[in-house]
C-alpha cells in the first residue's frame, strides 16, 4: 500500500479508532470449567493476560481489583483486562487458594475441568485466561479500567445478551464439546465487551482516545498505529493533517502531549517488541524492518523507549519456546 492510498483512506474514515481497533483480537489460551461446592474461595493472582469469568448455575462474590466486595449473578461475565489479582469466592471474607489447589482436569485442548471436595450447594463458572494482539503497553489498554462488566455494556450491544445465554446454556448442560464451545464464545463476548466500551464512551473519553478522536490529529494517530514501519517524518504526518509542519508539530503538542518524533519512536518500539516476543522475529529483522541502518542503533532506540535490550525480549521469546 503506498502512502498516498493510506492517506486516502484514513481521510475518508469517521472514526480513526474504530478504523485502528479492526484488527483487535483477544485469543483464550487457557479456559477452566469450575463446578465448586460451597465454601470456596480462588484466588486469581496478577498476570499479563487477562481475566475472563462467567457466572453460571449459581451466584458468588468478587473481591475487585479496588478491594471491595461485590455481589455477582448468574450470567455475570467479567472481563479483566490486565489480569489483576482478585478473588471469587462462595461468600465474602473466606481465605482464598490459588486455583491450582483445586482438582484440575484436563478436558480438551486448553479446556480443563476444575473442583472441589466441598459438598455444600455448588456454583458453575466458566474462567480464562486471554491474550490481546496488542503490545501490553498500547495506551487503550492503559486507559481501560480494572474490570468491565458485560451487563453494564448490554444496553448498547444488542449481541451481548444472546453471547450470554448461549454461555449459560452451555456451562449449566455439560454437554459434549461444550468446553470447546464456550472458549470460543467467551474469546466473542470479551472482544464484544471491549468493542462496546470504546464505542459508547471510553469512560470519560479523556487522555489518549480523546487524542485520536480529535479531528485534526485522529488521522495522523491512525496512520502512525496502523502502518509503524512507515519512516514517519514530520513533514509526511504534516501531510496527513492537511497543515504545514509547524502548525501540526504545534496542534500535535498541544493534544497529544509530546512531540510527533516521541510519539513515532514509541510505538514503533511497541511493535518491535511484538515482533521479538510473539513472532520470534530475530532483532536484526526487526531493525531492518523499521528501516534501521544497524542493529545497534536500533538496539539504543529500544532500550531508551522499552528501558531493556532488544536482545533481553528475543532470548526471553526463545526460553518459553
Amino acid at each position: 500500500m503506498t502512502y498516498n492510498s493510506s492517506r486516502d483512506a484514513i481521510l475518508a474514515s469517521t472514526d480513526p479508532l474504530t478504523d485502528m481497533l479492526r484488527g483487535l483480537r483477544l485469543d483464550g489460551v487457557d479456559y477452566g470449567r469450575c463446578e465448586l461446592g460451597e465454601p470456596w474461595a480462588v484466588l486469581f493472582p496478577t498476570q499479563k493476560a487477562a481475566r475472563f469469568h462467567f457466572i453460571g448455575g449459581r451466584g458468588c462474590w468478587l473481591f475487585s481489583p479496588s478491594k471491595e466486595w461485590i455481589e455477582l449473578k448468574v450470567g455475570d461475565a467479567l472481563l479483566l483486562p490486565r489480569g489483576d489479582e482478585h478473588i471469587l469466592a462462595s461468600a465474602p471474607g473466606l481465605p482464598p487458594l490459588p486455583i491450582e489447589r483445586y482438582s484440575v482436569e484436563p478436558v480438551c485442548e486448553n479446556v480443563y475441568n476444575v473442583s472441589n471436595d466441598c459438598c455444600g450447594p455448588k456454583t458453575l463458572l466458566f474462567c480464562g485466561s486471554m491474550h490481546f494482539n496488542l503490545d501490553g503497553s498500547h495506551p487503550l489498554l492503559d486507559m481501560m479500567p480494572d474490570m468491565m462488566r458485560a451487563h453494564e455494556l448490554a444496553t448498547n450491544a444488542p449481541g451481548i445478551p444472546h453471547l450470554l445465554e448461549a454461555m449459560a446454556g452451555e456451562v449449566t448442560m455439560d454437554r459434549v464439546g461444550s468446553g470447546g464451545i464456550l472458549a470460543r464464545l467467551a474469546d466473542v463476548l470479551a472482544a464484544s465487551i471491549i468493542r462496546s466500551w470504546v464505542e459508547h464512551g471510553c469512560g470519560d473519553s479523556t487522555g489518549w482516545i480523546a487524542a485520536v478522536r480529535n479531528p485534526d490529529v485522529g488521522r495522523v494517530l491512525a496512520a502512525i498505529h496502523m502502518h509503524p514501519d512507515r519512516d514517519w517524518s514530520v513533514a509526511a504526518l504534516a501531510g496527513v493533517m492537511g497543515a504545514s509542519r509547524s502548525a501540526f508539530a504545534e496542534r500535535f503538542a498541544t493534544v497529544v502531549g509530546e512531540t510527533p518524533a516521541k510519539y513515532v519512536t514509541r510505538v514503533r518500539m511497541h511493535q518491535a517488541r511484538q515482533w521479538l516476543v510473539r513472532d520470534r522475529l530475530r532483532v536484526s529483522v526487526v531493525a531492518a524492518r523499521l528501516g534501521y541502518d544497524s542493529d545497534a542503533s536500533f538496539s539504543r532506540a529500544f532500550k531508551r523507549v522499552m528501558g531493556t535490550p532488544p536482545s533481553h525480549f528475543r532470548a526471553a521469546a526463545e526460553a518459553a519456546e
